[in-house]
């Protein structure tokens, strides 16, 4: 039997995030929006699904190495079969997809189209009767709203074909986080983490067979230094955060990141390509930040269930 009060139901309300989650927030947001410049100069050498294939094999191999010399399990055969159709939906669709899309569209309109990976997931959510909390929904609102604003000021334009790839990368990625919250369960901790690469992995490098990819042999160093760079920071830390926080978060706060790497990504173009920002892009980039805010205090304050 247990007893609650009112008092104790308000903290539990108002808990603060653990300095692990924020961790993983930092992580996801920071090192996620430097990421699409990394694939930009790994593109110079290795093609999109070899540039990919080829890093999440490398990823998941080394923590599959280091899990099994500290002693974990293997992964039961269930649990193979499910990072094989998460792996595939969230890495060989979704990271696949970006990558494709980045070969012929700008990466300032790759990062401002993955702002609706979270309507996706929350639209999806749905069919499991989950339903984001109003402060929560509110901040989804405002940073797409943000995101949109990003876009107008750019300026940009795109290829058909690439804006298809990044529809169909944002779609998987979503259909995956659902997933792998919902119906398809990992193994334990990192475990799940590094089966899934190495399964997403593998989809990708046979989609690059069936594309009949060539990389450049040696790569270029620029290429060579982004895409060590995607394996040890945006794989093996940003993703297993990504994955932590699908596991321990809400849904909207975990995809809060998409609403971030759009600044990220304007603050690199300023600082490494020399890129000018408009006052209505920096006025944009703070509507995209306050929709992360909502969404953070909306999270804070979900019932725990």
């Amino acid at each position: 039997m247990t007893s609650s009060s009112p008092l104790a139901a308000g903290a539990a309300r108002a808990a603060p995030l653990s300095p692990l989650l924020l961790a993983c927030l930092a992580a996801t947001w920071l090192i996620w929006g430097s990421t699409y410049l990394a694939i930009k100069f790994a593109l110079l050498s290795l093609p999109p699904f070899f540039q990919m294939g080829t890093r999440f094999l490398a990823a998941g191999a080394l923590l599959l190495a280091w899990l099994r010399w500290r002693g974990a399990a293997w992964p039961t055969r269930a649990q193979w079969r499910n990072a094989l159709v998460v792996g595939a939906l969230m890495l060989g669709g979704g990271m696949g997809g970006t990558a494709v899309a980045e070969t012929s569209v700008g990466s300032g309109l790759v990062v401002a189209f993955i702002a609706v990976v979270p309507l996706m997931i929350a639209a999806l959510n749905l069919l499991w009767r989950i339903r984001p909390g109003r402060l929560e929904l509110a901040g989804i609102v405002v940073g797409l709203g943000g995101v949109l604003m990003l876009t107008q000021g750019a300026g940009f334009q795109a290829s058909p074909a690439g804006l298809a790839a990044i529809a169909i990368a944002c779609l998987a990625w979503a259909l995956g986080s659902v997933l792998s919250q919902r119906s398809l369960p990992l193994a334990p901790g990192a475990m799940g983490f590094a089966s899934e690469m190495l399964c997403g992995g593998a989809v990708l490098m046979a989609l690059s067979l069936a594309a009949g990819e060539r990389p450049q042999w040696p790569p270029q160093p620029a290429a060579a230094a982004a895409w060590l760079y995607l394996v040890v920071a945006g794989s093996l830390i940003a993703f297993n955060a990504y994955m932590h926080l699908l596991a321990h978060a809400s849904a909207g706060l975990a995809s809060s990141y998409t609403f971030v790497n759009p600044v990220i990504a304007m603050l690199l173009g300023v600082a490494v390509l020399g890129e000018a920002v408009s006052g209505f892009e920096w006025t944009a980039a703070g509507v995209v930040l306050a929709g992360v805010v909502l969404m953070l205090r909306g999270a804070a304050l979900r019932p725990a269930s």
